[in-house]
């Protein structure tokens, strides 16, 4: 009989929670480890009530299958932290916060998703202080997955570790050297989709400039009142109350972009976050310039209808299921859930070609051409797409589900 499959998961916040009701609802994993590290509320019946109910979701039963669904989570065993989640079985730890001294290998947990996002180093030992990624491997995981983007300077990944996202790069995935992987984030995983169609039409390979602003829901690293920044804090826009202000503030999107796709570090692409008062649901904004080509009647051949098309042939053949066009005229509540890396909004997305003169006297290291026309003219087409993403469980969750449920596979 083959071993059951058991799945990790470190953390319960916005993104442990939801990725635990993904687990639940796929059934790929027989049993399930969530480890809180403490004591929550006043026992296991807190802790179900924690998991069933949900400010942007719903409730857990109603979520999966309507709303004349019952409730889904019975509590099996307080003192051994049992569950039994819509027929799953979910055990629930609460001793120890440092990875290196979780059970998991005493529960059998091959694959472990690390959600708290206080881990993102991927050089640190097992025994560093406070704690580390490679300590879930200590104590016993075959594979720990961040739900977070690595911080480290970019030359400096080890080995044994990889950022992936699922649809763009996952297939790189090495199950005989790869002990840590990194899911990126919510808008680097959104970003990869919108780029890669764009990467891979011949017509729009060539981006000279491109910039992202991400129109951001509020995320729990920011203060519900105005509060006093930490010491080593740069960025006091964050301590700002969420409840009643856009807050312009920094994204490592860009970056990361380069890690999972390349061929982006050609391009000069720069990235901003501007985060808005609600709960989920965001928006990018994507900016690219192409170098254009011209018909016979002068008109470029990038236009809106081409990117309409690429992104439709994308979403019906090499991204269906993970990309989406949708020609509505929608609102962000109207795509929250949506299971999809990115929702192309067609109606918004456009185009303008204008022409670049250029003089070449001007210009160093081309010779001096005597009577040769010394001013060259270059059509260029500037393009404005907009991706919506759900930026907890519709996008992120789910292709962090799809990227851990597909390296569990390649293990054995």
């Amino acid at each position: 009989m083959a071993s059951p499959k058991v799945l990790g998961i470190n953390g319960m916040g916005r993104i442990g929670k939801l990725t635990l009701w993904h687990h639940v609802a796929r059934g790929y994993f027989d049993r399930i480890v969530v480890n809180l590290g403490r004591p929550v509320g006043r026992g296991l019946a807190d802790i179900a009530q924690t998991i069933e109910k949900d400010s942007t979701y719903g409730l857990l039963h109603r979520f999966l299958y309507g709303h004349r669904a019952e409730p889904l989570i019975e509590v099996v065993d307080e003192e051994t932290g049992q569950l039994r989640v819509d027929g799953r079985p979910v055990t629930v730890l609460r001793e120890a916060r440092n990875p290196a001294r979780v059970a998991w290998q005493a529960h059998g947990a091959q694959v472990v998703v690390d959600t708290t996002g206080r881990f993102r180093d991927p050089r640190l030992p097992a025994d560093s202080p406070g704690g580390a990624l490679r300590g879930h491997l200590e104590a016993g995981a075959r594979l720990v997955i961040a739900s977070a983007p690595f911080k480290i300077p970019s030359p400096a990944m080890p080995d044994d570790a990889a950022m992936l996202i699922y649809g763009i790069n996952h297939t790189a995935f090495n199950p005989t050297r790869t002990q840590i992987l990194s899911a990126a984030s919510c808008t680097t995983t959104g970003l990869a989709h919108m780029v890669k169609p764009l990467l891979e039409h011949k017509l729009t390979n060539q981006i000279l400039t491109a910039s992202m602003s991400t129109v951001h829901a509020a995320t729990n690293t920011q203060s519900t009142l105005d509060t006093v920044p930490k010491s080593d804090s740069g960025e006091l826009r964050k301590n700002r109350s969420m409840l009643d202000n856009i807050i312009l503030t920094s994204t490592g999107a860009a970056l990361a972009l380069e890690q999972v796709i390349p061929e982006v570090r050609e391009i000069g692409f720069m990235a901003d976050s501007v985060r808005v008062p609600i709960q989920t649901e965001s928006l990018i904004i994507l900016n690219c310039t192409f170098s254009s080509q011209l018909d016979q009647r002068g008109d470029s051949l990038i236009n809106r209808q081409l990117l309409l098309d690429i992104y439709r042939d994308s979403a019906q053949g090499a991204q269906k299921g993970l990309l989406r066009l949708d020609m509505e005229q929608n609102v962000s509540s109207d795509l929250v859930g949506v299971d999809a890396a990115v929702v192309i909004e067609g109606q918004a997305t456009h185009t303008r070609t204008g022409v670049i003169t250029l003089d070449l006297q001007h210009i160093q290291g081309i010779p001096d051409q005597a009577g040769q026309e010394s001013e060259i003219r270059i059509p260029v087409t500037h393009a404005k797409i907009f991706g919506w993403y759900d930026n907890e469980y519709g996008s992120y969750v789910n292709r962090m589900g799809d990227l851990t449920c597909y390296a569990h596979g390649q293990l054995w």
